[in-house]
């Protein structure tokens, strides 16, 4: 949704700098491990249950995707992101560039994505190839759809106030109709550039997913999603998506396929996915947004700042829907945007990933490497601080409660194991134990050596383990009460 290209550098209190080197071995070139979906959770080739956390790296403008542009990550962002312990990046697509000219597909800027996301594999990153719009298109001063797969006009005299509020615009929601009717074919050119896209995918096991549509407005249908979700636009949208998914899939059925929900989800409305017809193809990740209302108008249109008081209740009210969808349907879910450079609402987000083992991607991250001339690590500061965490990577075994405190570090996790080729992976934060940490583990044996950036644990039998993660002489932090497994990965 996010309107501008901002540095996530911009946001934070403060920078490192750090000095341009040649390009940094490569964390992973022996290979990248497939994921797939089973049941809400992500499953590696090994047996073990997978979290990722992950940024969005998107370029909206022409000619889109040019590593070394200070936006389009790089081998060194990559080395930056796996260092800090991302194992994903969000890598936007867009529409307008894979099919500038109607029918013809533009096979070089599938190379330079292709480039990117084998680039990311050998750090260890997956990539989620997202289908970008703000806006529809640049007919309307937006970005997405090419200009000729549209043929709605803004009238000669109607005003255009800018995002977010051009969605209003009475041609706009003309335009959203034709993508939904398919009046002109755009759902069959679209579906005809996506499935170019995962055919170009084939062979490169970094990409994790194609996510269909970015914040899909419903068009003249918006008014019915207020106050309590439009089952009947759902409906439509939901087929759209299922052409789309049957797109990709036919070219390509390794791929993860990403569906998130329409955009008025961003206003606390509920999805009716999944409901009417149930969700039957495998392989579908559900993908919402969690952002704050009042956070992002502050942030675009200058309303105080005090406001974002009321953000914990628009969070807990998106992650109860997120709760009634995972209920619903047992697919996975992956949170692909939220936080948009404010760290006052992070923790929002954060905790409540957590406590659902739910995987994430955080708006946004512009490169920080240029050409020439230093370059700063912008997660050393209040973002970086809530982003970079202690967490399970790949559990051997069946999740259960687990808690961070981005303040102190303490870290606390509890799992019921199981066979798996590979043992369970916990990434250490390199940005809260200024004087190392120290490692306790009931149940179960650290493998992996002292002061390990990664700590690898062998369960000892076939109960719990718990591990415990925190600073010397930190109290530590204790599992949260419950049954193992409560929340959206049981």
């Amino acid at each position: 949704m996010r309107w501008l290209n901002r540095s996530l550098a911009a946001a934070v209190a403060a920078l490192g700098c750090i000095a341009m080197a040649p390009v940094p071995p490569a964390v992973a070139a022996a290979g990248i491990a497939a994921l797939h979906a089973d049941g809400p959770r992500f499953v590696d080739d090994y047996g073990r249950v997978v979290v990722l956390h992950g940024v969005n790296n998107v370029d909206k403008h022409a000619p889109y995707i040019e590593p070394g542009d200070g936006l389009t990550v790089t081998a060194h962002d990559a080395e930056l992101l796996s260092r800090h312990g991302f194992n994903t990046v969000r890598l936007g697509i867009s529409f307008d560039a894979l099919m500038p000219t109607e029918g013809v597909v533009d096979t070089g800027y599938l190379d330079r994505v292709a480039e990117v996301v084998d680039t990311l594999a050998q750090y260890g990153i997956h990539t989620v190839l997202d289908n970008h719009q703000d806006g529809l298109s640049k007919i309307w001063g937006g970005n997405g759809f090419p200009e000729w797969a549209i043929r709605a006009r803004p009238g000669a005299d109607e005003p255009n106030p800018g995002f977010p509020l051009f969605y209003l615009m009475p041609s706009m929601n003309r335009g959203w109709d034709e993508v939904w009717d398919n009046t002109y074919g755009v759902l069959d050119h679209l579906g005809a550039a996506l499935g170019a896209l995962a055919a170009r995918m084939s062979g490169h096991p970094g990409a994790l997913g194609i996510e269909l549509l970015n914040e899909p407005w419903p068009g003249s249908a918006f008014l019915s999603c207020f106050p309590n979700g439009c089952a009947g636009f759902d409906r439509k949208y939901q087929a759209a998506m299922q052409q789309l998914t049957d797109a990709v899939r036919a070219h390509n059925d390794r791929l993860m396929v990403l569906w998130e929900p329409n955009v008025t989800w961003n206003e606390t409305m509920p999805t009716n996915l999944g409901k009417n017809p149930p969700i039957t193809t495998p392989g579908v990740v559900f993908a919402p947004h969690d952002y704050c209302i009042p956070s992002q108008l502050a942030i675009y249109n200058g309303l105080p700042e005090f406001l974002r008081g009321l953000c914990p209740l628009q969070h807990d009210k998106t992650w109860d829907n997120i709760d009634s969808f995972t209920r619903r349907t047992g697919l996975p879910t992956m949170v692909t945007e939220f936080g948009d450079g404010d760290p006052a609402v992070l923790r929002n987000t954060l905790v409540k990933a957590d406590e659902r083992f739910t995987s994430w991607h955080y708006w946004h991250y512009s490169s920080t490497f240029r050409t020439s001339g230093p370059a700063h690590d912008p997660f050393l500061g209040a973002v970086g601080q809530q982003l970079v965490r202690t967490y399970p990577q790949a559990t051997a075994g069946t999740p259960g409660r687990m808690v961070f405190d981005a303040d102190n570090g303490d870290f606390a996790y509890r799992y019921t194991p199981r066979t798996a080729s590979k043992p369970t992976e916990i990434y250490v934060s390199d940005v809260h134990y200024p004087n190392g940490y120290q490692v306790r583990v009931d149940g179960g044996t650290v493998t992996s050596p002292a002061g390990a950036r990664v700590v690898s644990v062998e369960a000892n039998g076939s109960t719990p383990v718990t591990v415990y993660i925190n600073r010397p002489g930190s109290q530590g932090a204790t599992v949260p009460d419950g049954s193992i497994g409560t929340g959206s990965a049981s």
